[in-house]
């Protein structure tokens, strides 16, 4: 049989405002409970697993127009989801969601990756991975939730959100980044995990030469996704890029391999709308296609794809009450979240 989905990916708010169009809105004005519920739903499908996407978000689309800076609302946005000094506070009716996730967390059981980002502008991940102020920006706010919440059981690791294209191979920035955030996690907490989630999975080349890139990776685990979402795969081709995978990563023998798989489709074009949950049928030959070849399976995401049958904390287009019924049934799953 199959894998389950062991975890899933977590926001706060979706930085794709187009993408977020049926959960955004409304999660501004969750409450600490209704934050709490949404775990519990998690929970609720045997999920261990959360990667939190950003602890913050930045995005910066302002240019320049016959001359003079021009920004474009409601897209430039600069706001934190815990206290820092760092960015202003999110205009959220939560006001530390990310005390509430991780207390939520503690109590059903559930390892949390908290995030390092984004503490530059999320649209240019490269430049954020290479530029010093927003590493000094990053490190600052990494030391600042290991005080606020590093006792927590829950906070299991760190996500590096600005992901890179293995394009044949890793960037040899992106290693450099990997390494040093994985040194600064680790000099925090030196029990955290790294969890990193790249994708070009269908254009790495799992040869020789990107064996030597894995030996020297810190990072203890690797989410590839599999980028069926995005329209760039089908689960028919999957199998073998995670079996190529899996023979790469056993002989170099570093980091876990698992797989970040989507959930979802798009409204309409892709990256530009809104994105709906996939049918069951599809999720099905996804984990069919991947399973046999990873240690882990997470999904890209909960928040907007799924949400249980009369929860009080709703998000998401109406298809997503079908799917979370869909994959309890699946699965064989009971209704009642477990609690610690």
């Amino acid at each position: 049989m199959s894998k389950s989905i062991e975890g899933t990916w977590f926001e706060f708010q979706h930085p794709n405002v187009a993408e977020g169009k049926y959960w955004n809105p409304v999660c501004r004005h969750f409450s600490a409970a209704q934050w709490e519920e949404k775990v519990a739903e998690i929970a609720s499908l045997n999920m261990k697993y959360i990667v939190l996407l950003g602890s913050a978000l930045r995005t910066d689309t302002a240019r320049e127009e016959n001359g003079e800076a021009c920004c474009q609302a409601p897209y430039d946005i600069m706001e934190s989801y815990f206290p820092t000094d760092i960015y202003p506070a999110a205009d959220m009716s939560c006001r530390n969601p990310l005390e509430t996730l991780l207390a939520a967390a503690d109590k059903y059981d559930i390892h949390v990756f908290v995030s390092c980002g984004y503490y530059g502008n999320y649209l240019r991940p490269y430049d954020n991975m290479v530029n010093p102020e927003v590493q000094a920006r990053a490190f600052r706010a990494m030391e600042q939730m290991v005080e606020l919440y590093g006792k927590h059981p829950s906070f299991y690791g760190w996500y590096l959100p600005d992901e890179a294209c293995i394009n044949g191979y890793f960037d040899e920035n992106f290693i450099r980044y990997i390494n040093t955030y994985t040194a600064k996690g680790k000099e925090l907490l030196p029990a955290s995990k790294m969890l990193i989630a790249p994708y070009g999975t269908n254009l790495l080349k799992a040869d020789d030469a990107y064996i030597a890139q894995l030996e020297r990776i810190d990072a203890d685990i690797i989410a590839y996704q599999d980028e069926v979402g995005v329209n760039k795969s089908v689960p028919g081709q999957t199998a073998a890029y995670y079996e190529s995978l899996r023979r790469a990563h056993d002989r170099a023998g570093r980091s876990a391999l698992w797989a970040d798989m989507e959930l979802f489709t798009f409204e309409g074009d892709v990256y530009k709308s809104a994105l709906l949950p996939s049918d069951i049928h599809r999720i099905e030959q996804q984990l069919k296609s991947i399973s046999p070849y990873v240690d882990r399976v997470l999904c890209y995401q909960y928040m907007g794809m799924m949400n249980r049958p009369g929860t009080a904390a709703y998000c998401g287009h109406p298809d997503s009450l079908k799917l979370y019924e869909d994959y309890r049934n699946l699965f064989g799953i009971g209704r009642y979240p477990r609690e610690r």
